[in-house]
């Protein structure tokens, strides 16, 4: 090959539309920062979420990181086998007692995100 550039694509690339790899697994990344006087409370929260996620069916990853610079600021971030097991977990009584407390204890948003090119 002279004059360009070896072009590849991400495994599972779909070739007929060029927008979407054929996964099923989804990613949420969520950032939540404490209310003032809501740290304990929040890191509580999110500490009791994380053993009975894990044990989802579905479920591939669900950790839960702190921002070094700013400890009130949490980051969380969990994978999914498919869109099936995302909505199992957001119906789960855990989510729902986290949905109850969360706007109380943090500003937060979140990213519900496709695979382009993982490892």
């Amino acid at each position: 090959m002279t004059g360009g550039a070896l072009r590849t694509r991400p495994a599972g690339w779909l070739e007929s539309t060029g927008t979407r790899p054929m996964t099923d697994t989804v990613k949420i990344v969520a950032t939540l920062v404490a209310r003032p006087g809501k740290a304990e409370a929040l890191r509580a929260l999110l500490d009791g979420m994380i053993a009975p996620s894990r044990a989802e069916p579905g479920n591939l990853r669900y950790d839960l990181w702190v921002d070094q610079a700013q400890p009130d600021r949490l980051l969380l971030d969990e994978l999914y086998a498919n869109q099936a097991a995302v909505e199992s977990h957001r119906a789960s009584p855990h989510f729902q007692n986290y949905l109850s407390q969360i706007n109380d204890l943090a500003e937060r948003a979140a990213w519900t995100l496709d695979p382009l090119t993982v490892s």
